[in-house]
């Protein structure tokens, strides 16, 4: 794995160790350095300093059959615990100075019981200053296009882990249409089979898709913009 370069002062040693516990893969060894490193360097360095070229780097490898899912599954459970630090650490989600975004809808779609990527994402999104409403996981495609009208969404996210749940997103889709708000209301899918199969997401009715969960707010607001222009 190419070494994380951060552009703070966080010790060498401790990035090394913390890859290195990914790659054995050693979860109790990298949750004590992820607690060691947000006790002295704070929440928003961990993530965007330290993870997010981490877990791009290991999506990388993925693509090339250079890592494990062993690797990936450890490096995202300890970007979970970094997630559950922070919500819990009492502060306030969203940058200081910037505009509040949204609302967004999320959830994992009909049959998909895979929570973890899409909560990633929800707590990201909630960073960059977006207002999001989390369903959470099995949720049926009325549910989802109801809360979207109800507080005025424009961008509805769905994770699917698996082809065969990913095939259930064609009914929210369908539910967007058949409720005349097609344009209006947009479109965003995330998790691994749409890694695996980038052009997956025109074909099941998504508007777009995003390489990794720290690029997801720029499709958001990419896909929000839209919406706006369609009325």
């Amino acid at each position: 794995m190419q070494p994380v370069e951060s552009h703070t002062r966080i010790e060498p040693e401790t990035l090394k160790a913390l890859e290195q516990a990914i790659l054995l893969p050693d979860m109790k060894t990298g949750k004590r350095l992820v607690e060691e490193l947000s006790s002295r360097h704070g929440y928003d360095t961990l993530i965007f300093d330290v993870f997010e070229p981490l877990l791009t780097e290991i999506g990388e490898r993925l693509k090339r059959n250079e890592a494990s899912l062993a690797q990936s599954y450890v490096a995202s459970i300890l970007f979970d615990d970094v997630l559950k630090r922070f919500e819990s650490a009492d502060i306030p989600a969203g940058r200081e100075g910037h505009p509040r975004l949204g609302p967004v809808v999320m959830a994992n779609i009909e049959d998909d019981c895979h929570p973890l990527g899409r909560k990633i994402v929800s707590t990201l999104l909630r960073v960059n200053n977006w207002e999001v409403c989390d369903l959470g996981i099995d949720v049926e495609a009325g549910k989802i296009v109801d809360k979207a009208v109800e507080i005025g969404a424009r961008v509805i996210g769905l994770s699917a882990m698996i082809f065969t749940t990913a095939e259930n997103i064609r009914k929210v889709r369908e539910e967007i249409d058949a409720r005349g708000l097609a344009g209006r209301v947009k479109l965003a899918v995330g998790g691994a089979v749409f890694r695996l199969r980038p052009d997956l997401y025109e074909k099941v009715g998504a508007d777009g898709t995003a390489p990794s969960a720290f690029t997801a707010a720029a499709l958001f607001a990419d896909l929000w913009r839209k919406a706006e222009g369609s009325g």
